[in-house]
């Protein structure tokens, strides 16, 4: 298991985070934008959604979406958010669920997932959400990539940590079109104008059947 990931862990960490919401930007990933703007709408899955950027973004591009978060604070503020459009809230349904445990009833043209960090290893985490990709869905992967030394918190735990080469190596090629295996670096900005660096593996696919 990847220790302390559980739901106490997710809770106290969207609990410190309230005071802070404005620290950073929240828009929803730049890597979910770009690689599904050319997917045909259907229904996504967004695996620890968090405080709901990417769930919010999905339904505003015509998503039908399902958000799953362990964390019941971060379920209540990503509804909050999302609740200023009536149109886009009908899009989307909010679970609260430990995905290391849950099954959806139905499979999905697309799911995404974004620093998900749950408590089960970390590659074992996102091989068992792609089993609840519908044949000719997409699967898109946005994790972490440890740099050791910087020092900032921010940094995922090695254990937590992948690489585009890691997480497609957990696709069966005879099962998958891996459309998408990258590694990026990017700064988050604050609101004061600075920022942190992060350093993502980002992996989508195509399930062949």
């Amino acid at each position: 298991m990847s220790e302390g990931f559980d739901k106490d862990y997710w809770e106290a960490h969207w609990q410190n985070a309230r005071g802070r919401r404005d620290e950073f930007a929240i828009d929803a990933n730049p890597y979910l934008v770009h690689e599904t703007r050319e997917l045909r709408r259907g229904t996504a899955l967004d695996a620890g959604c968090g405080e709901g950027s990417e769930a919010t973004w999905l339904a505003e591009a015509g998503w039908q979406v399902t958000a799953v978060d362990i964390s019941s604070e971060a379920l209540s503020r990503a509804s909050e958010r999302a609740s200023s459009d009536v149109a886009v809230a009908e899009r989307i349904e909010w679970v609260e669920a430990d995905l290391s445990t849950w099954e959806p009833d139905e499979e999905f043209d697309l799911i995404a997932t974004h620093y998900a960090h749950p408590a089960m290893p970390q590659l074992d985490f996102y091989e068992r959400i792609s089993h609840w990709v519908a044949p000719g869905g997409s699967l898109l992967i946005v994790g972490r990539v440890h740099r050791a030394g910087t020092g900032h918190e921010h940094e995922p735990p090695e254990k937590a940590s992948v690489t585009a080469a890691s997480i497609s190596a957990v696709l069966n090629p005879a099962d998958w079109d891996v459309v998408t295996a990258a590694e990026h670096s990017r700064t988050l900005g604050d609101a004061a104008g600075g920022g942190v660096e992060l350093h993502d593996a980002v992996v989508r696919a195509t399930r062949r059947t």
